[in-house]
């Protein structure tokens, strides 16, 4: 069963209660423990190739994909033949397999890198050493790896953490700081930050610059400025939308402000697949406003063939705003 992440967990003041986060607590103290346990004990294993992940401080989405993406498009621009690298959380293939659009479904090889595999070779594996070797032995000079940072298995060229930069009064990346499940933290941040070569900072293409707050907890981290912006417009007239990631509430944030007139929008958990009722549903709410139906590429390719004509997706791309800062971080580890 998969579980839409809680709002409440972003929040700084301690709701829903003190105590519901209070009973949380001591579980949260295992979380941390275990993580910091697995991670001292594990020897690092290196493929023939370089490695660079792109993780997060948090449970839930941050804008990791986007990231792995603008990665490794300016790789390719610059003569690496590089090669994307996941889990594949969702997809029933432990691999490591090479994704093949034509052939794989979401249920194969989770949705991320199926949408990745429309425009770079992608790779899903269980075991991510498995996967990186895989790739190298089949011509990859670097692999993104989509998420991974408290994974110590591969040994890591270029550690950087993804942070989704918008913040608000009732909204904060790492809520009150703690660990899940009492919070979003997958582990402290100072322990999760000790291992960080760059921070990506990523903000909303509206908002003007990120918050001194935020930006002060990195300490000496270095901090690159990402922006996620519409790839296209929305599609026009009246529109239903509907998301299935970390943070749905969102999209709905984003269409708004892209002009999307947007006249209701479905929440759904990360990663989880429509069916037939759902889709039903969805429809019937989008003949009742006499409406479109609008949704995220990620949500758009879980859809099942008959549907995807039905319902437009809505792609976004994330932008450095100093490209010679990034240029500069990779040259610094050889690429």
């Amino acid at each position: 069963m998969k579980l839409s992440t809680p709002r409440w967990w972003y929040r700084r003041d301690g709701a829903p209660s003190p105590i519901t986060r209070a009973l949380l607590t001591p579980l949260s103290w295992i979380w941390a423990a275990q993580t910091a346990k697995r991670i001292a004990r594990t020897q690092p294993r290196g493929a023939d190739c370089a490695v660079i992940c792109v993780g997060n401080f948090t449970v839930g989405g941050v804008g990791k994909t986007p990231i792995v993406r603008e990665l490794l498009h300016d790789l390719t621009q610059r003569g690496r033949r590089a090669h994307g690298l996941a889990r594949g959380y969702g997809g029933k293939l432990k691999g490591p397999a090479r994704v093949d659009p034509a052939r794989h479904t979401a249920r194969d090889v989770g949705d991320e890198p199926l949408m990745l595999a429309q425009d770079f070779p992608m790779w899903v594996s269980a075991d991510r050493v498995a996967g990186a070797r895989k790739a190298a032995a089949n011509g990859a000079e670097v692999v993104v790896m989509d998420d991974g940072h408290q994974n110590p298995d591969l040994r890591k060229t270029l550690s950087l953490v993804v942070v989704d930069g918008e913040t608000r009064e009732d909204e904060w990346p790492f809520g009150d700081g703690r660990v899940f499940p009492a919070g979003p933290m997958r582990e402290p941040l100072k322990v999760s930050l000790a291992r960080t070569d760059a921070v990506v900072v990523l903000l909303p293409g509206d908002l003007p610059a990120a918050d001194p707050e935020l930006l002060a907890l990195f300490g000496d981290t270095p901090v690159l400025i990402a922006r996620l912006e519409p790839a296209a417009p929305p599609p026009k007239g009246r529109q239903v939308g509907f998301a299935g990631i970390g943070k749905p509430w969102k999209v709905e944030r984003a269409l708004k402000a892209a002009g999307c007139q947007l006249v209701d929008f479905a929440p759904y958990p990360d990663h989880g697949s429509y069916d037939e009722a759902t889709l039903k549903f969805l429809w019937d709410r989008a003949q009742t406003y006499s409406a479109g139906l609008v949704t995220t590429e990620k949500d758009w390719v879980r859809l099942p063939q008959a549907w995807r004509d039905k319902v437009t997706p809505w792609p976004v791309r994330a932008r450095f705003e100093d490209e010679r800062a990034l240029e500069k971080l990779l040259e610094s580890v050889g690429l």
